[in-house]
């Protein structure tokens, strides 16, 4: 169906990095909220319809963090943190902080675009399954962090890019990718593949 643009927030206090992710987001049709320090971020995502937020770990006012956590408090559309520093890597994985991905710098922007079309693909299948209790559920295709994998053709590919995969590693990765966040044995893992 017809719909408007989608609206990426984009922080970072890098003017040449905040202006270049919104060439490249502009150019693929999305609209952008564009801001060098947090505070003004909070007041446009709380007046503003945002689908994803790209925000730094380092702004002169506050941290990402701080603003990730901010956000999530009333937000659930997907963040996608951008670091420069590999220590933050381990903070973002910590998954108290409700950010859905990140990207260390310096970053390819076509990455980034690939990375964001990724996140509100995934976001739109779940609130589509969400609100339509009776919709059936895509089985022939999972998704999880930017690897996507279609079990008709056995193609998956990561970030945009085909991973070349034997029908074994294929199906240990649907096992898994299946039951993402559950705790299996090996022996369950041997039996199903």
């Amino acid at each position: 169906e017809e719909r408007m643009a989608e609206r990426i927030l984009v922080v970072d206090d890098e003017k040449e990095v905040a202006d270049l992710l919104e060439l490249y987001l502009v150019n693929e049709g999305y609209q952008v909220c564009k801001f060098y320090q947090g505070s003004e971020a909070l007041t446009c995502v709380e007046q503003e319809d945002i689908d994803l937020a790209l925000l730094d770990v380092m702004l002169p006012d506050t941290d990402g963090f701080a603003l990730c956590q901010k956000i999530r408090k009333n937000h659930y559309f997907p963040i996608i943190m951008l670091t420069a520093r590999v220590e933050d890597v381990d903070k973002i994985n910590g998954l108290m902080l409700g950010a859905d991905d990140y990207i260390t710098k310096p970053f390819n922007p076509l990455e980034v675009v690939a990375r964001i079309k990724t996140q509100l693909r995934r976001y739109r299948r779940y609130n589509q399954a969400a609100h339509n209790e009776d919709a059936e559920k895509e089985d022939d295709e999972l998704e999880v962090r930017g690897l996507v994998m279609n079990q008709c053709t056995h193609k998956s590919t990561l970030y945009g890019r085909e991973l070349d995969l034997t029908p074994r590693e294929f199906s240990i990765l649907w096992y898994l990718c299946e039951r993402q966040g559950e705790v299996g044995s090996s022996e369950e893992l041997f039996e199903a593949v």
